[in-house]
């Protein structure tokens, strides 16, 4: 009998459950197709459009089977790169942890570290909490925190807490720190350029924020910890029985794969700061660490003395169970499909223009916050949102008495949050397939944790208005 071993996988009821409530996505952007005026803005280069450009135009022929279509259409649309990046990265990630799992390897690191933390496991929570928002919060690294989720919920069930805690201190953490920006360059940064604000400007403000924000989450994560302690804790993985028996692997070899493997999460993260922090190749960051990741993982292996077939059979075994995110994934991109081929987008974004320009200067900040959450369903990019509505909204602040950097807020919380919410986010269903859970299953969990900081943030959002933050 083989040796059974924890491999990644997306459960038949995780996929089904996400299958139906993105086809039930999916079928809600193809009504607004038919129940909102289609319309055109203008736009300068490839993405800013031009203020006062908005015009009502003939509605496409954009038949409702098409809105079956949608997830192999998004194949041939402008958002084919990203989706053939997000595929590539399952595949490297996927099939790179099943090595390091057949090899002993993410076992040992994750015992190595529960060794360091000795009885301070409270403590290594908050530490690797902050950890993760930071780098969220000051070089808005999120989906490149991926490859790490595994390891976060495998320390966590080390420490006797359930995979939601694993989740909880790596994946969750950084959207947080996403939101909470103190210098993100992909919202925040990308914002008040747009908004004509000099670059990272405002950052006292910003330093409370995320220090709130900080006390909230960490305060919901340690109760989450203490509460898992006592019950049985949430099935993390699926298990896969090993295709073919192997030798035992050389223990020495395998300490030299955990020391090749350690080295090389490190040059990952080094690599990855590069490029949040100078902005070179940003736009092919998650290829590049799918692909920096794949040859540490496989690397890690040869080094512990995992070889041929046996390697391969792990290789292909972690690449096929999470293969079904594939298809949720190609689902969730069709969602913002249809409302751009049924040519509704630029209209949204119009009407919520025409709102903020007639409410007051606290009314446009709660109006742009709830915006931004609402357009996140169809557009997870903070950068691509921000060169959508902020150069119409800059000019609406100084309408309104508003000031542009509280504008510049109310869109960074209304992004970041919401990247940790919504089933249509690649990266959340990702890091949910790395750990078989569903996404009700996570809504269930996080739903009162998103609502505590919706209104916390509103709090600050409406005290920066108040003392004219800018």
């Amino acid at each position: 009998m083989a040796e059974r071993r924890a491999v990644a996988s997306i459960g038949l009821k995780s996929f089904l459950t996400g299958f139906f409530i993105l086809f039930f996505l999916m079928m809600a952007a193809g009504i607004l197709t038919r129940v909102v005026p289609a319309g055109t803005m203008d736009r300068t280069g490839a993405s800013a459009v031009v203020e006062g450009s908005y015009r009502i135009v003939e509605r496409p022929d954009y038949p409702a089977w098409r809105w079956l279509a949608a997830p192999v259409e998004v194949l041939g649309s402008d958002d084919a790169p990203a989706v053939i990046a997000i595929i590539l990265f399952i595949v490297a990630i996927g099939g790179s942890f099943a090595v390091l799992q057949e090899a002993g390897i993410l076992t040992g690191t994750v015992e190595a570290l529960a060794r360091r933390a000795g009885g301070r496991k409270y403590a290594l929570l908050a530490a690797v909490t902050l950890f993760f928002m930071s780098i969220g919060s000051l070089m808005g690294i999120f989906e490149e925190v991926i490859p790490l989720v595994p390891v976060a919920v495998a320390l966590a069930a080390t420490m006797g807490w359930s995979p939601m805690v694993g989740l909880g201190m790596s994946i969750l953490a950084t959207g947080f720190g996403f939101a909470a920006a103190i210098s993100n360059p992909f919202t925040l940064g990308a914002a008040q350029r747009l908004a004509g604000l000099p670059v990272f400007s405002g950052a006292p403000f910003r330093i409370l924020v995320f220090v709130l924000v900080y006390g909230l989450y960490l305060a919901w994560l340690i109760r989450l910890a203490r509460k898992s302690e006592r019950g049985p804790g949430i099935a993390a993985t699926a298990t896969t029985p090993v295709a073919e028996d192997g030798p035992p692997l050389d223990p020495a070899r395998v300490r030299r794969g955990i020391t090749v493997f350690a080295l090389s999460l490190a040059g990952i993260l080094a690599a990855v700061m590069a490029v949040s922090l100078t902005g070179a190749l940003s736009d092919f960051s998650m290829p590049i660490t799918a692909l920096l990741f794949l040859f540490a993982g496989c690397g890690a292996g040869f080094a512990a003395g995992l070889r041929g077939r046996r390697a391969a059979g792990a290789f292909g075994r972690g690449v096929a169970g999470l293969l079904p995110g594939v298809v949720l994934i190609l689902m969730a991109m069709g969602v913002k499909h249809i409302i751009v081929s049924g040519m509704v987008m630029d209209s949204l974004l119009h009407a919520a223009a025409s709102a903020v320009a007639g409410a007051s200067d606290y009314g446009a900040a709660a109006m742009v916050y709830v915006f931004t959450l609402f357009l996140e369903f169809f557009i997870s990019s903070g950068t691509a949102k921000a060169f959508l509505v902020m150069p119409i909204l800059a000019p609406l602040a100084d309408l309104t008495g508003l000031s542009r950097q509280v504008m510049v807020q109310a869109y960074a919380f209304g992004d970041g949050f919401s990247n940790m919410l919504y089933p249509t986010n690649a990266v959340l269903l990702i890091s949910l397939g790395l750990v078989g859970m569903s996404w009700p299953a996570w809504f269930r969990r996080t739903w009162l944790l998103q609502l505590a900081a919706f209104g916390l943030t509103m709090g600050l959002l409406m005290l920066a208005v108040a003392i004219g933050y800018r």
